[in-house]
């Protein structure tokens, strides 16, 4: 399932699709490049590590790649392409509250 819109902030570092099902979700940049799906960056994350972000890193590109999202990073990362399915676990369900 694709989103149907997708929008990019980076005053307030975060990325947001509005699912068909009516959902939005933000996702936080930093946050998005912690959870990088590249290869390098799950090896990280399986050795028990976690890729060192600086906390002011933000999307600077979003390309559609029709399974997913290529993000490009203003660190210069640019390696991972996030599926639809990975996107959507990332984010909590909206409490409502």
């Amino acid at each position: 399932m694709n989103p149907l819109a997708i929008g990019n902030s980076r005053s307030k570092q975060q990325l947001r699709l509005n699912w068909p099902d009516g959902r939005e979700q933000r996702l936080d940049h930093v946050e998005l490049r912690r959870q990088c799906p590249c290869s390098q960056c799950r090896a990280f994350r399986l050795r028990g590590m976690a890729p060192l972000v600086d906390d002011r890193v933000q999307v600077v590109e979003v390309n559609a790649q029709g399974y997913g999202l290529q993000l490009i990073f203003s660190d210069g990362h640019d390696r991972g392409i996030y599926p639809w399915p990975y996107l959507a676990q990332l984010a909590p369900e909206p409490t409502g509250i």
